[in-house]
């Protein structure tokens, strides 16, 4: 296997399927693999590398597939594992890889192991999760908290102690300073690797240790001028995540996926104080293979903002890979979060896309993105979401961009002829792959052609990066040295004074190329060669 077999990833683009909204297959409005197998050619046909399922392991679903009580088997809700490896196979068969999240930090409090541990403390696996004795007074061991609210600890009556969450209670962190816990893990990691799959995606990869002396979590050093709205971002988090033993647990994992070949491990830094940073640090001396981190994911959208995070990211990992997303199945969808930089979200739908597959790295798309599809609207009794039903108003959760793919505009968007685990809004049914499919001007159209150009183009997908402008609204910087990327950030008509020798334009919108001056209109972009 040569150099570029084994290295498929680096510069792939990898598309997202929230497995619960793609498409399902026996009308019981909950998505399934074998709704997912029957639009393997619609993704093909997309122009991607990879797809991406997040979990569809067992669970009872407190945080929608996010809680695994069993990391071998898949939740009757989506299917079998028979289901699986026809996925697989059809996959591979297209040419495209497959990557399934891990949830490794923690499991369901209904994993067998966790029903056994709260037991007492003398059982087999009374050391496999995060227990500690309560203060003299009772109160928690230390001043963690919960990423879903309030503490970051349960009491357990049956064995008189506090065990860690770092999200829901019904979340138990498993204790990586016992080996066989390690051990374990791998060995369910394995298990997916012996049955055909390319690579995982690692939820919360920074979560798996917690400081074992127990300290508390400093003040957040930071100025802000709004208080948050969650009292863990009120934390810098020194000591309940973000612990050193975690690079060497990835260099584990990561000899454990070499053995197998070409496969590929993408990590979620969940982390905001020194997110590019970790990303490099995860991404080095064989640990991870990329990762990302929610730099990208949040509402700036300057020069500045994006050419900061390259920037930083190939200064201090010169050897990692960065893998970058615009929108995913945890933040508002980025055509809705930027829709104040644009008067048309169709040309910002577009822009992004070009802007997002023409960044050094991987990348990710997220479902529905390549319709240009925004965030749902929901009112709070149609929410599932633990996160936002514990922080609204504030904070409405996720639910608004993991609503049903629009695949056409009948009364559930041809998802299912059932009623959907979300609902399907007007807003979203427009937007549709029917409708966009033959036509030549849909952002559907705009992903297939810009992939296409990005798979043509060896600079867009692994040639180095220069940033020559990041003023005001223009971000414009050299790929591989062949090719110059221009946008305009703004709704505002720009100029862009061309004094490069890169004058001849290959692909573009809302621009016009001259020899020395490049007019850019509202979210105009182009790419210019010499």
């Amino acid at each position: 296997m040569n150099t570029s077999e084994q290295e498929w990833w680096r510069g792939s683009v990898t598309y997202q399927i929230y497995p619960r909204s793609f498409l399902d297959s026996n009308d019981d409005g909950i998505g399934d693999i074998p709704g997912i197998t029957s639009r393997l050619d619609y993704l093909a046909d997309l122009g991607v590398d990879a797809i991406w399922l997040s979990p569809i392991f067992t669970s009872p679903m407190k945080d929608m597939g996010y809680d695994v009580s069993n990391y071998t088997d898949i939740d009757p809700s989506f299917g079998t594992l028979s289901d699986f490896d026809e996925m697989i196979a059809k996959a591979h068969k297209l040419g495209l890889k497959v990557i399934i999240d891990q949830v490794l930090s923690h499991t369901s409090d209904q994993h067998p192991y966790f029903l056994e541990s709260r037991q007492d403390q003398s059982n087999d696996k009374a050391d496999w999760y995060v227990w500690a004795d309560a203060k003299p007074d009772g109160s928690p061991p230390n001043n963690w908290l919960s990423i879903f609210g309030g503490v970051g600890w349960q009491w357990e009556p049956r064995r008189k102690q506090y065990y860690l969450h770092n999200f829901l209670r019904q979340q138990p962190d498993l204790n990586f300073h016992n080996p066989a816990v390690q051990e374990w893990i791998l060995s369910t990691v394995r298990f997916w690797l012996e049955r055909g799959v390319d690579g995982f995606r690692l939820d919360t990869v920074n979560f798996y240790f917690h400081d074992a002396l127990l300290r508390d979590d400093a003040a957040d050093f930071r100025q802000k001028s709004v208080v948050d709205w969650n009292p863990y971002h009120m934390q810098y988090h020194l000591f309940s995540k973000n612990q050193p033993e975690n690079l060497v647990f990835l260099k584990k994992f990561r000899a454990l996926l070499d053995e197998y070949g070409a496969t590929t491990s993408v990590g979620e830094v969940g982390e905001s104080h020194h997110p590019i940073e970790m990303m490099g640090e995860y991404t080095t001396d064989k640990r991870l293979h990329m990762a990302y981190s929610f730099e990208m994911l949040g509402h700036s959208f300057s020069p500045k903002h994006f050419s900061k995070q390259i920037t930083e990211f190939f200064r201090l990992a010169p050897k990692g890979w960065p893998c970058w997303a615009f929108s995913n199945h945890d933040v508002v969808r980025h055509v809705s979060r930027w829709q104040h930089h644009a008067q048309d979200p169709t040309l910002l739908a577009k822009q992004a896309c070009a802007l997002l597959l023409s960044l050094e790295g991987s990348v990710c798309l997220y479902q529905g993105e390549e319709l240009g599809q925004q965030e749902t609207d929901l009112n709070y009794d149609e929410l599932v979401d633990p996160q936002g039903i514990e922080f609204w108003p504030e904070d409405k959760g996720r639910d608004g961009c993991r609503t049903p793919m629009s695949w056409n505009n009948t009364q559930f968007a041809g998802f299912s002829s059932a009623p959907p685990w979300l609902p399907v809004k007007d807003k979203q049914r427009q937007r549709n792959v029917a409708d966009q499919d033959h036509n030549p001007e849909s952002v559907l159209n705009f992903y297939r052609g810009m992939l296409a150009f990005r798979k043509q183009n060896a600079s867009l997908r692994s040639g180095n990066s220069r940033f020559i402008n990041e003023e005001n609204s223009l971000l414009a910087y050299v790929r591989g040295d062949t090719m110059l990327c221009v946008f305009n950030l703004s709704h505002q008509p720009v100029t862009y004074q061309n004094t490069s020798e890169f004058t001849r334009s290959v692909k573009h919108q809302h621009a016009t190329v001259e020899e020395q001056n490049i007019q850019l209109e509202a979210n105009g972009f182009a790419f210019l060669i010499r």
